[in-house]
Protein backbone atom coordinates (compact mmCIF):
# COMPACT_ATOMS: atom_id res chain seq x y z
CA UNK A 1 0.00 0.00 0.00
CA UNK A 2 3.04 2.44 0.50
CA UNK A 3 4.21 1.63 -2.45
CA UNK A 4 1.10 3.16 -4.27
CA UNK A 5 1.17 6.10 -2.27
CA UNK A 6 4.41 6.69 -3.28
CA UNK A 7 3.86 6.31 -6.97
CA UNK A 8 1.05 8.49 -6.51
CA UNK A 9 3.14 11.42 -5.11
CA UNK A 10 5.19 10.85 -7.77
CA UNK A 11 2.48 11.45 -9.93
CA UNK A 12 1.92 14.55 -8.36
CA UNK A 13 5.03 15.81 -8.47
CA UNK A 14 5.63 15.28 -12.14
CA UNK A 15 2.30 17.19 -12.57
CA UNK A 16 3.19 19.82 -10.78
CA UNK A 17 6.48 20.27 -12.44
CA UNK A 18 4.97 20.58 -16.07
CA UNK A 19 2.22 22.99 -14.94
CA UNK A 20 4.66 25.31 -12.87
CA UNK A 21 7.23 25.08 -15.86
CA UNK A 22 5.72 24.97 -18.96
CA UNK A 23 1.67 26.27 -18.51
CA UNK A 24 1.03 27.47 -21.73
CA UNK A 25 1.95 24.06 -23.04
CA UNK A 26 0.00 22.14 -20.96
CA UNK A 27 -3.27 24.32 -21.40
CA UNK A 28 -2.31 24.08 -25.16
CA UNK A 29 -2.02 20.16 -24.58
CA UNK A 30 -5.27 20.32 -22.32
CA UNK A 31 -6.97 21.80 -25.40
CA UNK A 32 -5.50 19.06 -27.72
CA UNK A 33 -6.38 16.48 -25.88
CA UNK A 34 -10.18 17.44 -25.59
CA UNK A 35 -10.11 17.08 -29.71
CA UNK A 36 -8.58 13.79 -29.63
CA UNK A 37 -10.85 11.00 -30.35
CA UNK A 38 -12.28 8.72 -27.77
CA UNK A 39 -10.75 5.32 -29.27
CA UNK A 40 -7.57 6.67 -30.05
CA UNK A 41 -7.52 8.40 -26.17
CA UNK A 42 -8.17 4.84 -25.15
CA UNK A 43 -5.64 3.48 -27.23
CA UNK A 44 -2.66 5.42 -25.90
CA UNK A 45 -4.25 4.62 -22.41
CA UNK A 46 -4.33 1.45 -23.16
CA UNK A 47 -0.92 1.20 -24.44
CA UNK A 48 1.02 3.65 -21.53
CA UNK A 49 -0.81 1.13 -18.90
CA UNK A 50 0.69 -2.04 -20.38
CA UNK A 51 4.27 -0.54 -20.75
CA UNK A 52 3.75 0.44 -16.65
CA UNK A 53 3.07 -2.38 -15.41
CA UNK A 54 5.92 -4.37 -18.07
CA UNK A 55 8.19 -1.47 -16.01
CA UNK A 56 6.88 -2.10 -12.58
CA UNK A 57 7.23 -5.86 -12.94
CA UNK A 58 10.74 -5.50 -14.64
CA UNK A 59 11.75 -3.28 -11.71
CA UNK A 60 9.97 -5.56 -8.86
CA UNK A 61 11.41 -9.37 -10.44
Amino acid sequence: MSDLVVALGLLLVIEGVADCLFPTQMRDMARRIQATPDGTLRAVGLVAAVFGVALVWLVRH
